[in-house]
C-alpha cells in the first residue's frame, strides 16, 4: 500500500472516531438543555406568584393612601404638585397616583418581555429574575406620578376608566372559556358514566343556588313595589336565567344544563353584587345602613373584595390560550409556558381596574373609609357587565348553529348554479 493511501485510510479513522465522539455527547447535551428549560419553567411559573404579590401590596398602598395617607404621610403637603393641604396626593386622587405608578411598572413589564417566545431568551430571564432591580423600578414607578401635576391624574383617572371597561371584557371572555371547558369536561360520555352523573348532579345544584338567589334578593332587596330599580335588575336576571336554559337544551344548540348552570350562577352573583353597590337606603336595603364606626364584618368583607381584585387579575393574566386565535400551535420543551406580554397587560389593566373600584368609578368625590366599590356608578357598571355576559355566552351558544346554517346554504346555492350549468 502506498503512503497516501495510508495517510487517507488514517484521515477516514480519525473522522470515525469523532463522529462516534459527537454521537455519543449528544445526548448529553439534550439531557443538559432539558434540565435548564425544565429550571427556567419553574422560575417562570413562580414568577407569576411574585407578580401577584406585588399587585396586592400596590392594592393595600392605594387603600391606606386613601383612608390613612392625610395622617401618616404629611410630608406630601409640601410637594407642589400635591396643592393645597396635599389634598390632590390623598383619598381620591391618592388611590389614582398609585394605580399610574402600578399601571407605570406593569407596562414597562409588558414592554420588555411581549416578543419572548423562548425561555432561554434574556426577555425571559428579566421576566423571571432580577428581583432586586424590579423592586427599585417597582419604587420609581410608585413614586413619580405623586410629581405629577393634578390635571395629568385627572386625565388618567378618565383613560383608567376606559382601561377598566377592556378589563371587564377580557374577565368575561375568561370566565366564559372557563365555563365552557368544564362544560366539556362533564360533557356526556359513554367511557365516563360516572361524571355524566356528577356532571347532572352540578348543574341541578347550580340551577337551584340560582333560584334561591333570585327568591332571597326579591326578598331583601325588593321588600315593596316602591323598590321598582332593584325589582327590574332582579326580574330582568331571572328572564336572562330562563333564556339561557331554553336555548341551552334547543335542538339544533344542545349544551346541556352545566354551562347555563354555571352562568346563571354567575350572572345572579353579577346582579346581586351590583345591588349590595347601591348607596343604602332604609326602604330597599334593609342590611345595610350607614355606619360612622367600622365593625370586623366590614373589615373582612373589604379584605375579601381586594383579594377577589387580585385573583380575578390573576386568573385573566394566565389565561391567554382564551385569546389565541391558532390554538393548534405545538408546545415545544423551550416555549414559555404562558404569554409574558399578555400577562403584563393585564395587570396593568387591573391597576386601572382597581383605582376604579377605590374611588367607586367617581373622579369627583371620596369613598367612605373600609368601602369599595360603593356608589350608582358602581352599581350601574356591575349590572351592564351582568348583561354583556349574558350577551357573550348567547352568542356563544347560537354562533355556531348561524354559522353552520350559512355554509349549508353556500353549499347548495353552489350546488344549483353547477346544476344549472350543466347541459
Amino acid at each position: 500500500m502506498s503512503a497516501s493511501a495510508e495517510v487517507v485510510e488514517a484521515k477516514v479513522g480519525e473522522n470515525n472516531v469523532i463522529s462516534l465522539e459527537m454521537v455519543e455527547e449528544l445526548p448529553t447535551a439534550l439531557e443538559q438543555k432539558s434540565a435548564e428549560c425544565s429550571v427556567e419553567r419553574k422560575k417562570s411559573l413562580r414568577a407569576r406568584y411574585s407578580y401577584g404579590i406585588i399587585f396586592l401590596l400596590t392594592n393595600l398602598s392605594a387603600w391606606f393612601i386613601r383612608d390613612y395617607g392625610q395622617k401618616v404621610f404629611p410630608q406630601l403637603q409640601y410637594l407642589e404638585s400635591c396643592g393645597i393641604e396635599g389634598r390632590d396626593c390623598f383619598h381620591t386622587m391618592g388611590v389614582l397616583r398609585v394605580s399610574l405608578g402600578c399601571f407605570i411598572f406593569f407596562l414597562l413589564m409588558f414592554l420588555t418581555t411581549f416578543k419572548t417566545s423562548k425561555l432561554d431568551e434574556a426577555s425571559s430571564k428579566w421576566h423571571s429574575r432580577w428581583w432586586k432591580l424590579k423592586f427599585i423600578l417597582l419604587i420609581v414607578s410608585l413614586a413619580v406620578p405623586f410629581f405629577f401635576p393634578s390635571d395629568f391624574i385627572h386625565l388618567y383617572g378618565e383613560l383608567a376608566r376606559v382601561g377598566a371597561g377592556i378589563f371587564l371584557v377580557l374577565q368575561l371572555i375568561s370566565v366564559i372559556q372557563f365555563i365552557t371547558w368544564w362544560n366539556n369536561y362533564w360533557m356526556p360520555d359513554e367511557k365516563r358514566k360516572p361524571s355524566c352523573f356528577l356532571g347532572l348532579f352540578m348543574s341541578t345544584l347550580f340551577y337551584i343556588a340560582s333560584m334561591c338567589g333570585i327568591v332571597l334578593m326579591y326578598s331583601l332587596y325588593a321588600p315593596t313595589t316602591s323598590c321598582s330599580l332593584n325589582i327590574f335588575f332582579i326580574t330582568w336576571t331571572a328572564i336572562l336565567l330562563v333564556v339561557m336554559m331554553a336555548i341551552s337544551l334547543h335542538s339544533k344548540v344542545n349544551r346541556g344544563l352545566l354551562s347555563s348552570g354555571i352562568m346563571a350562577s354567575y350572572i345572579v352573583f353579577l346582579c346581586w353584587s351590583a345591588i349590595r353597590s347601591e348607596p343604602a337606603t332604609e326602604n330597599c336595603n334593609a342590611q345595610k345602613q350607614e355606619k360612622s364606626n367600622v365593625d370586623w364584618t366590614t373589615v373582612l368583607s373589604f379584605l375579601i373584595a381586594i383579594c377577589a381584585i387580585v385573583m380575578a387579575t390573576f386568573s385573566t393574566g394566565i389565561d391567554s390560550q382564551s385569546f389565541q386565535f391558532r390554538k393548534d400551535k405545538v408546545q415545544e420543551e423551550d416555549d414559555i409556558p404562558y404569554k409574558y406580554g399578555f400577562f403584563h397587560m393585564i395587570f396593568s389593566l387591573g391597576a386601572m381596574y382597581f383605582a376604579m373600584l377605590f374611588i367607586s368609578w367617581n373622579l369627583d368625590s371620596s369613598a367612605r373609609k373600609w368601602s369599595i366599590d360603593i356608589g350608582w356608578a358602581s352599581t350601574w357598571v356591575k349590572i351592564v357587565n351582568e348583561w354583556l355576559a349574558a350577551t357573550i355566552y348567547l352568542w356563544k351558544l347560537i354562533f355556531p348553529v348561524v354559522r353552520q346554517t350559512k355554509v349549508m346554504d353556500h353549499e347548495e346555492t353552489t350546488q344549483q348554479i353547477h346544476n344549472s350549468a350543466l347541459p
